[in-house]
């Protein structure tokens, strides 16, 4: 049953979350079946409602009749909570397809306790009975029930897993991991504490829930953190304590810590960047909000800075602590990201496997770029002009990060073979890493979680070496210097016979054979003839002829009219 219902769903809409296209699937399924199996409803003019018998199952399509049946219904009913968002009198019609779909089970549980059903069909119909009647007492609210139906689902899927092969288990393992949050929601509500926080960690670690908990689970999150945010009023960032008075503002800097220890502990890296987004997003949110609480309050925090002799309002300096995280956590994201980076990049030197696009030195580049620019706009943040000991901080960080910058970029030289260049850029890391370590001194717990600077310098020093030996090496080639086959003169194939070249461009796309479209050449101009004896002809006079004309008059014009000529 669950790999018939799962191959079903995976292969008509429910891959990207297109309940619509998959209960139409179900409803051409279901004519299919019935035109084969000669199981029709009647004709076009009557209905004749048929039930499927325990005297009829000599076809195992006579049960998927009743399966596809419950899954209609049962996509209907998940197209209509998505519509239910902005339409909230469809939840009604929600719990009336849900119902359905439950008694449709029902009817396939009872249809396989026949001797005829195999003992594997029968466990498989009772869970889905189980699972369908766990949904439709999920959404009564019913938590009590629901997570009884939820827990008989969950354990006959887990006998099943144990009972066959590795490959088979698969599937009923990822059944058992979607409805487990539901089991912690309903133990929830029911009052067991410990709950929220096994449900915390797990969308923490997945990145966000998806089906039926999602929303739900989302909407107690934020309760629970509204809860403790009436208890939370300040919050105190470089020995200075703001009042927090926006609740939005409180609710994030409440799942601050959990979202950064989840950051901390995810398994892979797609992982933690599904978390880092998802922080971002919530803190912009709480800028956005305290934007709004500053626009009414700008007459008063311009006072307030004369007043105060430079001092930022309170409200300001909680848009500059919040803009501060969402600075930081961009440039944790961007670091991670440049980790990966080179570890793939060390990975592709040892290995030089060909296939899809290699990471390159100048990926990197990009992202220290971004790194570098946002510690310049940790600079500027309003009521930290002041505070030496923080722009000490970020002074030493850009030099780290000036340091990678310039390493990555003398690596991309040496690619081309730019040995000169890439040398200088060398002697300009071991001269950053140089000064972040003449100026640490205080501020040494500051730059813990920054890149070690002495493995850096480490590694430079061993390429200096390995680029002055290429460079000596490159030097010397003769194969390099005097082949003509190195020599990219830009003259095709046809000009240069003569010359013996091993051209690789010769078997690729890009072959040059002939100029095209060919070049212009000059031709001889089309004669030209001029009649130079027209100027020395002397024409007959035809004054005689004009006067005879000027005397006709009247007379010529009625001869004229007659016929009759001179």
């Amino acid at each position: 049953v669950l790999q018939i219902v799962k191959e079903s769903q995976q292969q008509h809409g429910l891959r990207h979350g297109d309940f619509q296209r998959y209960r139409g699937y179900c409803s051409r399924r279901l004519r299919r079946l019935r035109k084969t199996l000669n199981f029709k409803m009647g004709n076009r003019h009557k209905f004749t409602g048929k039930k499927v018998t325990e005297e009829i199952l000599s076809d195992n399509r006579y049960l998927l009749l009743i399966l596809m049946d419950a899954e209609r219904a049962w996509s209907y009913a998940m197209q209509l909570k998505q519509e239910a968002n902005t339409e909230p009198r469809k939840r009604f019609h929600l719990l009336s397809r849900l119902r359905k779909a439950v008694k449709h089970a029902e009817e396939l549980e009872r249809l396989c306790e026949s001797n005829r059903v195999d003992a594997k069909t029968k466990l498989e119909a009772q869970a889905y009975m189980a699972y369908l009647t766990g949904m439709l007492r999920f959404e009564h609210q019913e938590w009590k029930a629901a997570m009884e139906a939820f827990n008989k689902c969950k354990t006959i899927y887990e006998k099943l897993a144990n009972a066959f092969t590795e490959e088979q288990a698969v599937l009923y393992n990822q059944r058992v991991e979607e409805i487990s949050p539901n089991i912690r929601y309903c133990a929830y509500n029911i009052g067991d504490q410990s709950a929220m926080n096994e449900l915390m960690q797990m969308r923490l670690r997945s990145g966000g829930t998806e089906g039926l908990l999602a929303e739900k689970l989302e909407a107690l999150i934020t309760q629970t953190r509204a809860k403790q945010a009436a208890t939370m009023s300040e919050v105190e960032w470089r020995g200075r304590t703001v009042p927090v008075k926006i609740d939005k503002v409180r609710i994030f800097l409440l799942g601050l810590a959990d979202n950064e220890a989840a950051i901390a502990q995810a398994e892979n890296e797609e992982t933690k960047e599904r978390l880092f987004e998802s922080l971002l997003s919530e803190c912009r949110d709480a800028i956005q909000a305290v934007r709004e609480e500053l626009k009414p309050d700008q007459k008063q925090r311009e006072h307030s800075l004369e007043n105060d002799s430079g001092k930022v309002s309170n409200i300001q300096y909680l848009h500059s602590y919040l803009t501060y995280i969402k600075l930081s956590t961009a440039i944790k994201r961007n670091e991670s990201m440049a980790k990966s980076l080179q570890k793939a990049l060390l990975q592709q030197q040892r290995s030089d496997e060909d296939g899809k696009r290699s990471p390159r030195p100048q990926d990197l580049i990009r992202l220290y770029d971004i790194i570098l620019q946002n510690l310049v706009e940790l600079t500027q943040l309003p009521g930290l002009e002041e505070d030496k000991k923080f722009q000490k901080e970020i002074g030493l960080k850009t030099l780290v990060y000036k340091a990678y910058r310039c390493f990555f970029i003398a690596q991309s030289y040496v690619l081309v073979k730019k040995w000169s260049e890439a040398l200088v850029l060398y002697e300009r890391v071991l001269k950053y890493a140089r000064e972040v370590q003449s100026g640490a001194g205080a501020h040494r717990s500051s730059l813990k979680e920054l890149p070690d600077v002495q493995d850096l310098i480490t590694q430079v020093n061993a390429e200096k070496y390995s680029l002055q030996a290429a460079a000596i090496l490159d030097a010397n080639d003769p194969h390099e210097t005097e082949s003509p086959s190195q020599v990219k003169d830009g003259k095709p194939l046809s000009e240069r016979f003569e010359t013996f070249c091993l051209d690789p461009s010769l078997v690729s796309k890009q072959v040059s054979l002939v100029h095209f479209p060919p070049g212009f050449q000059p031709i001889p101009c089309k004669p030209l003839f001029f009649d130079l004896a027209l100027n020395h002809v002397a024409f007959p006079p035809l004054e005689d002829k004009v006067e005879q004309k000027a005397k006709s008059g009247l007379t010529g014009y009625i001869k004229g009219i007659f016929g009759f000529k001179s």
